[in-house]
Order: structure tokens, then sequence, then C-alpha cells
């Protein structure tokens, strides 16, 4: 498939430039992580959005299959084999509570659902595009609990739809305020839901499935 044929909507509604966007590390070699206590989410947020406004940054943006540190401050990322889920499968777009979110292609919402718990999704659609003749789901999560009244399953959506909005904290699964957003070829049995992160034993696995979603954002810094 040659990506670059085919027409995106920007997903936040403008691209994602240099002149407003800033690149984000949550990995293990940005030592600043270390100062700050992730697990209040308060002072996560702090660290985002000061990170944002020394560089006069609307939007943050980052990591597809990043090695994150982030993860140990919810059990919602530990397995029954204590084989800790820290490389992420999606892309993070850190931006104000409310920020509108587009629809980058034509589709059918898939699913809307609710996924509560510290460090979860929050409010999470899947949207089921047709591309080429083939399947292909995007996932937005950590949404305003509002937005599940703005669509039902069966929906039909255009590009440049307004879809959903940037949720806040704890609604949002007490994170940062931030779009989740994913790609995935197959569901893998899954509705309402998918996993955004996994371990380092399964990275082949979801690097087949879940395909990197800057083919849709074309954010030039990542």
């Amino acid at each position: 498939m040659n990506w670059n044929e085919l027409d995106f909507y920007p997903v936040m509604g403008e691209a994602l430039t240099e002149s407003n966007t800033l690149k984000m590390d949550f990995s293990p070699s940005n030592k600043a992580l270390a100062s700050i206590e992730l697990s209040n989410t308060q002072s996560f947020h702090d660290y985002v959005f000061q990170e944002l406004a020394k560089e006069n940054k609307k939007y943050g943006i980052g990591g597809y299959f990043e090695h994150r540190a982030i993860y140990q401050r919810s059990e919602v990322f530990s397995t029954q084999e204590s084989d800790f889920r820290n490389i992420h499968l999606g892309v993070d777009i850190w931006a104000e509570s409310g920020t509108p979110v587009f629809t980058p292609f034509e589709g059918e919402v898939y699913s809307l659902q609710d996924n509560q718990g510290f460090g979860d999704y929050g409010a999470t659609f899947i949207i089921k595009h047709i591309i080429n003749g083939q399947p292909l789901y995007s996932l937005y999560g950590h949404l305003m609990r509002t937005d599940l009244t703005l669509w039902k399953v069966g929906d039909q959506v255009k590009p440049g739809d307004l879809l959903c909005h940037i949720g806040p904290f704890p609604e949002n699964g007490d994170w940062p305020p931030h779009l989740h957003f994913q790609l995935m070829w197959d569901m893998l049995g899954n509705f309402g839901d998918f996993p955004g992160v996994c371990s380092q034993r399964e990275i082949e696995k979801f690097r087949t499935v879940c395909p990197d979603p800057n083919l849709m954002i074309r954010c030039p810094l990542i």
C-alpha cells in the first residue's frame, strides 16, 4: 500500500508541525522523569504542560513503539505472567482538555466504551475504515466522557467530522490530557478496547497488527 496516495484530514484539525508541536520523550533516557511523582496526576500534568509552555507549543507528540518509563504508575500495565507492558503501540498527542479531535478518513463507528480505571483509556472510540479494500481500525483514547453521547455504533463518519474531544483527568483514565491515537489491522477479538501497550516479548506480534499512526498524522517530528 502506498500511504502517500491517500489523503487524511488532520486529526487535530491542523497540521502538527515544528512550529506548534514539541516531540516529547517518556522513555527511561529522559532523566527528568525520575524527579516527578508520576502516580500523582497533577504533578505529571504540570510537567507535561510546563514543557509545552517553555517551548511555546500547543501540542506534544510521541510514543510509537517507545519503551516507556511511565507505566509503573498503574497496575493496568502488569500481566499475570509478571511480564510488564511498557512498549507504547500508539501515538500520544498532548494538548489541553477540551481540544477537538477530527475524523481523518471516512469510516463507521465500530465501538464506544468508557474504559474506567486508573491508567486506563477512559472514554474510547474505535472507527472502522476500509482502505484499499482492507479493514483498518483507528482508536481514540482518553476522551471526554460526554463524547460517548455524540455518536452511536454504526454511524458513518466523514473526513473532517468533529469526532470527540481530549478529556480531563480523572475521567480520562487519570492522565494528563492527551489523545491516544492508534491503528490496528485486526481487532484480535476485542470490542470497545484494545491494548495500547505491549511487553517486550510481544513486540513483533503487535508491530504487524499496529501500523505507525504517523502514516495518517504525518508529523515531521516523529
